[in-house]
């Protein structure tokens, strides 16, 4: 019998197949206890604590365990419903073991434990709820990233001669996009580019910008003049806007060395930095009206043609940033701060800027802001000793675009 025992292996609780056993499951009771510890939110435990503290030191019994309900209620906004019937249960049974403690009369103990597995369950089922929104909040953010870049295509570091860089933040955080339009992109007519401002918010402003981006790109690369690209997008925007809606613009190109053309549709004016860092703003010698409102004011907009130099910079914004306030409500000085921070680098001149944007305001912005910035890079840059590539200065801010 011994040597079927012994050809059979050893199942004894001591034998080497009952270790194993015994090993596997304390194995898997310490993983269930570590999820559930995982799971058990940390201040709902600390208030549970103090009222179990409260009623030690005092004894008074159903003065003080009421309160072990604010346990699984406060689990239900940090925690999903293993946290919140993890504080139920412990409430209940320490309910429970004070109650009887403190002579606690048996319909009121009842009653306070009956209460305390009501505001679990209601609790767990919030923490379900809330944790289906996050959900769904964190689907729309997904779509609302992917239209970002399928709408506000991240520039690269360098396009065409020039070095660039974006900094854009929408005013609605939870969207990540907004009524503000950018683009940069390189032609057979030399780099063109656009920044501009939707009037008004919300979905209208966004369809309204995936429009005038659309129209921009096609005839940047068709249209060998820069006013005939304004003309297209003039027209596809009289076609298709309200009687009230506008868009105000900056096109620019550089269809030649040592020249930008710059049409101003209604914008603000862009911001000059010539190679010595000093900071001109360049207003419009004959203004055009916003996009979209040609009709109305029976005005043409006309091309205004810019010396650009090797070290030169231009600056293209939207009036989210000018017009963002301090607590004073004073305006944020774009033209004071870029000549602060303005270096060689066009991501970390926007990246300065932004964070400066953000500190004058509090920490978030109540309108939709972009900024781009292109700088023609030095040919003498290239040929000093240990001298960065000029595609590699903004090589940290390739792609970027803000939050």
């Amino acid at each position: 019998m011994s040597e079927a025992r012994d050809r059979g292996g050893d199942h004894r609780p001591g034998g080497p197949f009952g270790d194993r056993v015994t090993g596997t499951r304390a194995s898997a009771r310490r993983r269930a206890l570590a999820q559930l510890a995982a799971g058990v939110p940390g201040l709902p435990v600390l208030v549970v604590c103090v009222v179990v503290l409260a009623d030690l030191a005092d004894g008074a019994g159903m003065i003080w365990l009421p309160l072990l309900a604010a346990g699984p209620a406060l689990a239900a906004t940090t925690n999903g419903p293993r946290g919140v019937l993890s504080i139920g249960g412990l409430t209940v049974a320490l309910g429970a073991t004070l109650g009887v403690r403190d002579g606690v009369p048996g319909r009121e103990l009842a009653a306070l434990l009956s209460a305390l597995v009501a505001v679990t369950l209601a609790s767990g089922l919030a923490g379900v709820l809330r944790g289906r929104r996050e959900r769904v909040l964190a689907a729309v953010r997904s779509v609302a990233e992917t239209a970002q870049h399928a709408l506000l295509r991240p520039v690269p570091a360098t396009v065409g001669p020039f070095q660039a860089a974006v900094r854009y933040s929408a005013a609605a955080a939870e969207a990540r996009i907004g009524g503000d339009l950018y683009a940069l992109i390189p032609t057979p007519h030399g780099v063109r580019l656009i920044v501009g401002d939707v009037r008004g918010k919300g979905l209208p402003a966004v369809g309204t910008a995936a429009l005038v981006l659309g129209v921009f790109r096609e005839a940047a690369h068709d249209e060998p003049d820069l006013l005939a690209v304004v003309d297209r997008i003039e027209r596809s925007l009289a076609r298709n806007l309200g009687h009230d809606d506008f868009v105000t613009a900056i096109v620019a190109g550089y269809p030649r060395e040592g020249q930008l053309e710059v049409v101003n549709c209604g914008h603000t004016p862009p911001l000059l930095v010539d190679a010595s860092g000093s900071v001109t703003a360049v207003e419009p010698a004959h203004p055009g009206p916003p996009l979209g409102l040609r009709a109305l004011t029976g005005h043409t907009p006309r091309l205004q043609a810019l010396p650009f130099a090797d070290g030169d910079q231009l600056l293209l914004y939207t009036d989210g940033v000018t017009e963002a306030r301090d607590g004073g409500r004073a305006f944020y000085p774009l033209a004071e701060g870029l000549e602060r921070h303005v270096s060689h680098e066009p991501g970390r001149t926007l990246d300065a800027l932004h964070d400066e944007l953000l500190a004058h305001v509090g920490g978030r912005l109540h309108d939709d802001a972009a900024l781009l910035l292109i700088r023609k890079p030095d040919t003498r840059e290239a040929e000093r000793p240990g001298a960065a590539a000029p595609g590699s200065l903004a090589m940290a801010a390739e792609a970027r675009c803000c939050s």
